[in-house]
This record gives structure tokens, C-alpha cells and sequence, in this order.
């Protein structure tokens, strides 16, 4: 039976996709005619051994397990005839990871773990339309000499994700129980995650916390929108944010995760007015705020140029090591592209203020 079921950091990562993507079917099966009526979580152990009870509920809980289309939760009892799907958010492993020779920024490294400092523009997981030169390639050719390293094994590799053109730190577990304890720090939110972010808009607050459900917007299912917190729809999502600079019609953010949720801090922003500076996706690629006057927008213009992609990266990361118990923290310098967007807008201001 193939092991690439759904693991708990499908369900709990911050920015966890490339881009929210439909469902791909990895599991079929038809209930016996015979088949008593038992719970599906119990079906779906005795069907599949390998699969631990609680990654099933998991699934369950993520709407992954579908009845006769329609998703269940764990409690549910089979019927016979019940055709049972599991679908997951990436297509099913029908190819392998090969070694790339593709450079990766490694900051730490030893026998359980590794932290990257991620580039952007560099997809992070193979999927649908990017099966080569992805980071988990150039990690299989990082790890091509290591026997017991396996980058198509689903129980070891990625402990969390950020989208292809947010930069950052980000951790790969070496081995099945690196990755089962740092996966649950992640799930019970003990980790520390920071971001740093420029975006549209002169903040109202020094500092505050936005609090709002997460889940796909029926109106466009490559994004994410905002569902109040007693809404049964999306799941539930903090972000902390702190000012760290005004810039006139931008401003410099930081943001602390108490969640972890595709686009957390991207649709979070978009939500109170504050779109990413140049997100594509939740239209901050288009001048929100300033003059209307054509100088200004060529040098807004000019600044798209300069970070060609969302101004959000994963700055910081702080965590317990699975084997030694030593607290760890990490902390990356902002990439070039997005130290010259702000030192392009701190000389806009400077004339501004000049004139």
C-alpha cells in the first residue's frame, strides 16, 4: 500500500502551498456487501495497517475523506456499497524525486535536521506542472550519498512549506522521528515563525492581532479568503503584526504566526485593507495607494521591477530539537531584492519630504 497519505503538516502550515489546488484522488475502495457497520476511521486502519488511526482522523477533519462524494467526518459509519475516496492536495506519487544539482543556502545542518534559507522562485515540493527543480530535488542531490535518506519517503523531508516566491527559512527532518516530533511542535503551535513583509497602505495601529477563519474563496479557488471565527467555514487563523516602519503608502511589517494556514499572512493582509506589495495573487501588483501623478507611477512601477514577486519573507524560526531538546532559533537577512524595494521607497520619502 502506498505511504503518501495525508501527514499533519498538509493540514498545518503557514503559506503551506504554492497555491491552494484542487484534490487528487490517492485511495479507492468499494465496501464489501457484507460489511458491518463500523466507524470509517476503524475501516480505513483494518483496510490500510500502515496508516496510523489519528493521521486518519486528521484526514477526516481536513474534509479528505470523501463518501459517495461527499466528505465525512472520522465518526462516520460505513455502509456496504459506500465508496470511499481519500483525495490530497497533490497528485499521486506516480513519479519520483530525482537528484538535481540545483544550489540551496543551507544554515544548519546535522544528523536530524537541516534549515534552508529559501531563495524566491524556487517551488518547494514537486507537483502538478513542476516536477523537476523543485528544493526537494536539489535535497535529494544533497542527500544522494546518504543511504538511509530517502526524498520520497512522505515520513521524512518537509516539516512545513512557504510558496514559491516567498523567501525564508524553512525545515527538513532527516529521519521519521525528527520529523513526527517536529511536526507536532508545529501542530500544537509551539514553534516561533516571524515574517517580515512590505505592504499597501499607511497602518492605522503601531501593532494588533487579526483573527479570522481561512478557507478557499468560492468565488476563486486560487485564493484564500476571510470566514468570521464562530463561521464553520475555513479554519481558524491568528496573525500577530507589529509595525517596524511607515514608508508613506507602504508600510514595513512583521508578523508573528499563532497559526499556520495557506496564505495566512497574504490573505490576513488583504483582509483589513492591507494587500502584500506586489502579490500577484490578491491583486497588490496594481498601485493601491498615492498620486495619480505619471512619476509616481513609474516609480512604483520601477519598484515592481525590483522585487518581481510578493515582499514577504520567513525571517525567523525558533524550535525545540527533536533529540537533543536544545531550544534552536534562526534568523536570515532579508534577501537583496527586498532590501532595495525599501531602501527605493525610504529615498522616495526622503525627496517627498525634501520637496
Amino acid at each position: 500500500m502506498a505511504t503518501d497519505f495525508l501527514d499533519e503538516q498538509e493540514l498545518e502550515d503557514p503559506e503551506l502551498s504554492e497555491t491552494p489546488r484542487e484534490l487528487f484522488e490517492h485511495h479507492r475502495f468499494v465496501v464489501d456487501k457484507g460489511q458491518s457497520m463500523v466507524r470509517i476511521d476503524k475501516y480505513l486502519v483494518n483496510t490500510m495497517p500502515d496508516i496510523s488511526r489519528n493521521r486518519i482522523q486528521d484526514a477526516a477533519e481536513a474534509k479528505c475523506i470523501l463518501v459517495n462524494e461527499k466528505p465525512v467526518k472520522s465518526n462516520y459509519r460505513v455502509k456496504p456499497l459506500d465508496v470511499i475516496s481519500i483525495q490530497l492536495a497533490y497528485p499521486p506519487n506516480e513519479f519520483e524525486i530525482i537528484p538535481q544539482n540545483i544550489p540551496i543556502n543551507i544554515v544548519y545542518e546535522d544528523a536530524d535536521l537541516i534549515v534552508i534559507n529559501k531563495t524566491p522562485g524556487l517551488v518547494v515540493h514537486p507537483g502538478f506542472g513542476n516536477f523537476e527543480g523543485t528544493l526537494l530535488n536539489a535535497l535529494a542531490w544533497h542527500m544522494k550519498d546518504q543511504p538511509d535518506f530517502d526524498v520520497n519517503n512522505p515520513n521524512i523531508g518537509l516539516v512545513h512549506r512557504i510558496d514559491k516566491d516567498t523567501s525564508g527559512l524553512l525545515l527538513i527532518a532527516k529521519n521519521e522521528d525528527a520529523k513526527t516530533k517536529l511536526g507536532k511542535q508545529f501542530f500544537d503551535k509551539t514553534t516561533h515563525r516571524r515574517y517580515v513583509a512590505l505592504v499597501w497602505g499607511n497602518m492605522q495601529n503601531d501593532e494588533d492581532t487579526i483573527i479570522g477563519n481561512i478557507g478557499r474563496d468560492p468565488k476563486d479557488r486560487m485564493q484564500m479568503t476571510i470566514f468570521p471565527p464562530d463561521s464553520e467555514q475555513g479554519k481558524y487563523a491568528v496573525t500577530h503584526y507589529k509595525v517596524l516602519e511607515r514608508l508613506g503608502y507602504v508600510t514595513l511589517v512583521e508578523c508573528r504566526l499563532e497559526t499556520g494556514r495557506t496564505h495566512q499572512i497574504r490573505a490576513h493582509m488583504k483582509h483589513i485593507g492591507h494587500v502584500l506589495f506586489n502579490d500577484a495573487r490578491y491583486g497588490g501588483n496594481e498601485v493601491l495607494r498615492g498620486t495619480t501623478f505619471a512619476k509616481y507611477k513609474a516609480f512604483v512601477h520601477n519598484c515592481f521591477q525590483i522585487c518581481p514577486r510578493q515582499a514577504l519573507h520567513a525571517k525567523e524560526l525558533g524550535f525545540v530539537h527533536p533529540s537533543t531538546g536544545e531550544k534552536m532559533f534562526f534568523d536570515s537577512d532579508l534577501p537583496i531584492d527586498m532590501q532595495q524595494l525599501i531602501e527605493k521607497w525610504r529615498g522616495y520619502i526622503a525627496s517627498r519630504d525634501i520637496e
